[in-house]
């Protein structure tokens, strides 16, 4: 045997060489094997499976093609491995049971939850599925890159266009060198919302998304216990979940019970969850079955087992939770592919990166079809030059001798292009009639307006952003289905502060000087018929509770400031005091600034769509949106309406979009319209005109207009009035209104307008610090041509007027003749109560 020559031997140090091979040995199984690309949530494997299939048009439209040369034509091509393991890939994304959404349509046998393995390939067909198209849609107009595959002899995508967020939809698994992934999959719907949201709203927190994408959704359903794990996994990447399967207890006849399993936690293999049952019956570790049969069927899934008639049901499945697969642990990690390198990625990043690839496939689309578009209008100018100089054209070209000097005659001629030229010379005669040239006309028109179009589309991402949303919204209607896993809270070791406050019934107040705090609704209600009250609030001599709501622990309230912001808190986070505490100012408990107070709180259990709120300002700007837009409020605000310069936020109301809206102004003017002349409109629309403001004018309030209510006013110098808003005809939102008052330097302009039924008291403050309480119902009810009668003194030396009115809660605590008495004090109602002026 020869030596090798000294000359060809290199030395090298073997742990040097061992930890480099070993390195790259990592990265071709981290980056080419294992692990998923944040983008289109594959793995090389799944996306060469998919793109064969494509390529051999095995749409899911086409018929079903053996597994077997779908398999060949992978390893042959793309994918240099074992066949087994190809056909193995994808017969779990075959497998409904596996994916939340199969990216393959097998025909055959594919396996079962038992754990039965598939057919042989040669027996199986399939073809691509119907959502799967999707992940490949727009592949030939230039959304992706593609690479040589494995013998360069081929082209294969580095990344689907992907019209869905697969990685999260799908989920995947894997085990790399020295990492793993594990990522659950998730409802189609709710995690195309949260990209949609996170396209509106760039600083949206991963809170509010779990407001959207509340957590996994798992084929094979279950129960998820708590949300804390979620939480975790979402703001981390990484967390642990318990799944648990669901159950029925029902009782037959003879009384015995009979728990009923229907669905298993992901990943379960139910034959040999059955068989551990078994097994720890003969053990008897677990007493009490008397039997154990598993009855499910192409219904359904269906495990019976029956419990004998001494023991309790409901231990024995604490005992199988505890000792058999019917509760696991799934271990989230959310580990992915960013631009090639691995990533630990928290729920936003995974959507954030899912939405710039979007904007990269829909640009890239829109060039390709501008390149498109301007290569035929080019064409086309070329057709229409030919076509105004007929003549001469034929003229040039019958007098050439071959046909590259009629080629260069037109182009010299007429400054043709060579393509243009080339299409003249291609030209049939028939297109020389008439008709053909009005559709050559009709095409360059369209051509142009479609080129605009496209320009208009690259020159803006808020356009892109609207495309991919419309596309976005297409695949959820065509795809979207019911939540499977139920999200449940209580019953575990970790559980989260909300899953730990009783779900009762509770009152917020808030006072004129803003500090706010709850009580149990118990503390109003507990007193026996005929008592006199108690006292709710402990406030200062110049303050009062202007705000005062009943709702519960876990609805979401509402806080609107005359700045336009709306801030929010849920109901157990609002601190409970006793019920004579004043509470805590509410600058500590929200973000508000120090200029800046609380007008309108609202009351939240859900933000459906088909509640609105209504909102006016002091300019008389009103704007109605749908509830649905508040649901999702940072810690620090949200601006609930973009206000003009020197505008302010004066009223906020809840409707169901059927009310009437009443505005009044300082100069005695109010405007009644349906809610409905102001058309719904998105979170930061400015709004429309409510009512049309003369001169110095301003809004005073706005109401939503009840059956039987009045309306009661207070003007600047003490005088007020209450009118049936029968007085006051429905006009079109946007007009001047009709007289609510007749304003005369006696009793000064308005400074306040309510909607009252005469069940409330009404709170005076002036500018000297004077503040006063009366009954609503002891105030006059008058035409509306009149200026009312007086309702306090003020001191005219000292320039005093009413500043601030209030509507609240009637207070019980004080028995009629206490309430009048300060009225009497006040000289109040006598003066005036019969010199109201007519105009």
């Amino acid at each position: 045997m020869a030596e090798t020559p000294r000359s060809q031997v290199k030395e090298i140090n073997i742990s040097k060489e061992m930890r480099s091979s070993f390195l790259d040995y990592a990265m071709s199984v981290i980056v080419s094997r294992a692990l998923p690309d944040v983008r289109d949530g594959l793995k090389p494997v799944h996306r060469r499976i998919l793109y064969a299939m494509h390529d051999l048009g095995m749409h899911s439209d086409k018929p079903f093609k053996k597994s077997a040369r779908i398999v060949g034509d992978v390893i042959g091509k793309y994918h240099p491995h074992g066949d087994s393991a190809v056909y193995e890939t994808m017969v779990r994304m075959a497998q409904d049971f596996n994916y939340r959404y199969m990216l393959v349509d097998g025909h055959g046998n594919f396996g079962s939850v038992d754990g039965d393995s598939a057919a042989a390939m040669r027996y199986t067909e399939a073809r691509m599925s119907k959502i799967s198209m999707e992940l490949l849609r727009d592949i030939n107009k230039d959304t992706i890159d593609y690479q040589d595959n494995y013998d360069g002899e081929e082209r294969e995508p580095v990344v689907l266009p992907s019209r869905f967020p697969n990685l999260l939809v799908n989920g995947t698994s894997g085990i790399a060198v020295g990492m793993a992934t594990n990522i659950p999959p998730h409802q189609l719907g709710e995690v195309i919302d949260g990209v949609l949201a996170i396209s509106q709203d760039p600083e949206i927190t991963i809170q509010e998304l779990m407001e959207i994408i509340p957590g996994p959704d798992f084929p094979t359903a279950g129960i998820i216990l708590g949300r804390s794990g979620i939480r975790k996994a979402y703001e981390t990447g990484k967390g642990s979940i318990t799944l648990r399967a669901k159950v029925e207890i029902e009782q037959k006849a003879n009384g015995k019970e009979v728990i009923i399993v229907n669905e298993i936690p992901y990943q379960v293999n139910k034959a040999k969850l059955i068989e551990r049952i078994a097994e720890l019956v003969r053990e008897k570790k677990i007493d009490g079955i008397t039997d154990l049969r598993d009855e499910s069927d192409r219904d359904g899934m269906r495990i019976v087992i029956e419990v004998r008639r001494d023991a309790n049901a409901n231990v024995l499945l604490n005992n199988l939770y505890k000792q058999t697969a019917m509760q696991t642990t799934f271990g989230i990690n959310l580990l992915a592919l960013v631009d090639g390198e691995p990533k630990v990625l928290n729920l936003k990043q995974c959507l954030v990166y899912y939405l710039n690839h979007q904007k990269i496939v829909i640009r890239r689309r829109t060039e390709f079809e501008l390149r498109k578009a301007e290569a035929r209008a080019h064409i086309l100018e070329g057709l229409r030059i030919a076509l105004d100089h007929l003549d001469e054209v034929i003229a040039l070209i019958r007098g050439s001798q071959t046909t590259d000097i009629a080629r260069e005659g037109l182009m010299e001629k007429f400054n043709l292009s060579d393509k243009q030229a080339q299409a003249i010379l291609d030209m049939r005669l028939q297109r020389l009639t008439g008709l053909e040239r009005d559709k050559i006309e009709d095409e360059y028109a369209s051509l142009v307006k479609l080129i605009a179009e496209l320009k208009a589309i690259l020159a803006d991402e808020a356009k892109i952003l609207e495309i991919i949303g419309d596309e976005l919204n297409e695949i959820k209607e065509r795809f979207n289905d019911k939540r499977r896993t139920e999200i449940v809270t209580g019953g575990i070791e970790q559980i989260e502060d909300e899953d730990l406050i009783p779900r009762e019934n509770i009152v917020i107040t808030l006072t004129h000087k803003g500090y706010v705090k709850r009580l149990p609704v118990s503390t109003y209600r507990a007193q026996k018929r005929g008592g006199r009250g108690i006292q709710g609030m402990g406030t200062n001599e110049d303050d009062f509770v202007e705000h005062l709501i009943t709702t519960c622990t876990h609805d979401t309230i509402l806080f609107f400031t005359n700045k336009g912001k709306v801030y929010r808190a849920k109901g157990y986070e609002i601190p409970e005091f006793s019920r004579t505490a004043k509470g805590i100012p509410i600058i500590n408990l929200l973000g508000v600034d120090k200029d800046e107070w609380v007008n309108a709180i609202i009351p939240v259990e859900d933000f459906v769509d088909d509640w609105f709120l209504f909102f006016t300002t002091r300019q008389g700007i009103s704007k109605r949106s749908p509830l649905s837009s508040f649901a999702h409020i940072r810690n620090n605000g949200l601006i609930a309406l973009n206000l003009r310069e020197d505008d302010e936020l004066i009223s906020v109301r809840l409707t169901d979009g059927n009310k009437e809206i009443i505005i009044g102004t300082s100069n005695g003017m109010l405007i009644r319209f349906p809610e409905t002349d102001v058309r719904s409109m998105g979170r930061t629309a400015t709004g429309v005109k409510g009512i049309t403001l003369n001169g110095n004018d301003e809004v005073v309030g706005m109401e939503v207009l009840e059956d039987h209510s009045q309306i009661l006013i207070v003007t600047k110098n003490g005088y007020g009035k209450r009118t049936p808003s029968e007085e006051y005809r429905i006009q079109g939102r946007g007009g001047k209104g009709i007289k609510t008052c007749n304003i005369t330097e006696k009793n000064g302009h308005l400074v306040s307008m309510r909607a009252v039924t005469g069940e409330e008291d009404l709170m005076l403050i002036t500018t000297g610090g004077v503040l006063i309480r009366m009954a609503v119902n002891d105030i006059s009810t008058m035409g509306r041509n009149t200026q009312g009668v007086r309702l306090i003194r003020l001191d005219e030396t000292q320039n005093e007027f009413v500043a601030t009115v209030a509507k609240v809660e009637k207070d019980d605590e004080k028995s009629d003749e206490e309430l009048t008495k300060p009225l009497e004090n006040a000289e109040l109602l006598q003066e005036d109560q019969g010199t109201s002026e007519e105009e």
